[in-house]
């Protein structure tokens, strides 16, 4: 797999040049933002511990991993399980080491109107896709706290701060997650820790998800555009790992577009998303009757194969994100913004006179 120039040059690389030697946590990294992740960690020499259901996909992730120059060790995990995620923790203590990044990525999710999920289904994608983050982050921080180092990044999304048709479960764990993260950042600035969180909000990633996500649509489930490769994500999310002091980072246009669009007319939005939300998250193509799927059972698993990072869009997907850059370098372009603002009264007053 080919990485992103935005994996392999600049800030982030340079900030982790010193530190090949890092012991890396990924969940979710059998397929996807996950597994682009790993890989990424990898092409650095980290050594990366690989938690997920689906064997095949962690075989698959923990042969790029080492393909990239990295060092691999694959553990089979459901993170709605607190007692499986302790114990790979552990398990990467024991064997590479202690662990300097956690980044939890494991989701699952349904697609489906709100009245057409059960219980059972809503509480599931709740446990995997919010209560994950939360029992990764607490065997994290059992282990970052006491030695006082050590950082954990939530992969987020646009979806954590604007909820969107057909994704209430899947909305509604990213809220969660948001809040949460706010939550315990507050508590580790209060104790003066060295101890960072910091959460990347991304937008529609070219991923597996739609592939084998739990659908009860009429029509095969699609990113909305634009659609970003797995790659890019994964950048993001090195950089913030180099870089955990911020809060939180934006990935693509689209997210930043929706989340200004939330914050000034969100009556509005809820509208535009009423009348466009359903079409534009599927495809023309029939939804299949056999289509994998992952809620309860890896779709990966004895039976499945190795999916892969990249989803089905690759030919809608682009590999790069001049927003990721400003997010990246604020400063700067904050300064940009100053420059010109100043340059534009500064031609007005002139033009006066």
């Amino acid at each position: 797999m080919r990485l992103s120039p935005l994996m392999t040059t600049g800030p982030a690389t340079r900030a982790a040049d010193a530190g090949g030697s890092r012991v890396v946590v990924v969940t979710g990294a059998s397929g996807g933002i996950g597994r682009a992740t790993a890989q990424a960690f990898g092409a650095r020499g980290a050594k990366v511990a690989l938690l997920a259901r689906g064997e095949k996909g962690l075989d698959g992730a923990a042969e790029d991993v080492r393909a990239a120059g990295g060092e691999a060790l694959a553990i089979p995990t459901d993170v709605a399980d607190a007692e499986q995620v302790e114990s790979a923790a552990q398990r990467v203590e024991t064997e590479l080491g202690p662990v300097d990044t956690w980044v939890n990525v494991a989701f699952s999710s349904v697609f489906a109107p709100f009245h057409e999920i059960s219980p059972d289904e809503f509480r599931r994608t709740t446990e995997v896709a919010y209560l994950g983050f939360v029992y990764g982050t607490m065997s994290a921080l059992r282990r970052m706290r006491p030695r006082d180092r050590g950082t954990v990044v939530q992969v987020g999304s646009a979806l954590a701060y604007r909820g969107i048709p057909l994704q209430s479960a899947y909305c509604g764990a990213k809220h969660a997650i948001q809040g949460f993260n706010e939550s315990l950042r507050c508590e580790l600035l209060h104790d003066g820790s060295n101890v960072h969180v910091t959460m990347v909000q991304m937008p529609a990633v070219n991923t597996p998800q739609f592939s084998w996500v739990l659908s009860k649509l009429p029509r095969r489930p699609q990113p909305v555009p634009p659609i970003y490769q797995p790659e890019v994500a994964a950048s993001a999310v090195l950089y913030a790992a180099d870089h955990p002091q911020r809060r939180e980072y934006w990935v693509g246009g689209s997210t930043v577009g929706t989340l200004l669009a939330n914050a000034v007319v969100p009556g509005l939005l809820d509208r535009y998303l009423a009348r466009t939300g359903f079409d534009s998250q599927q495809t023309d193509e029939p939804q299949s009757p056999d289509a994998p799927q992952n809620l309860w059972h890896a779709a990966d698993g004895p039976e499945g194969h190795d999916f892969g990072a990249h989803g089905r869009f690759d030919d809608r997907a682009t590999s790069s994100s001049v927003q990721l850059w400003a997010s990246q370098h604020h400063g700067v372009v904050a300064a940009g913004a100053a420059a010109a603002a100043g340059g534009a009264i500064a031609l007005g007053r002139a033009l006066r006179h």
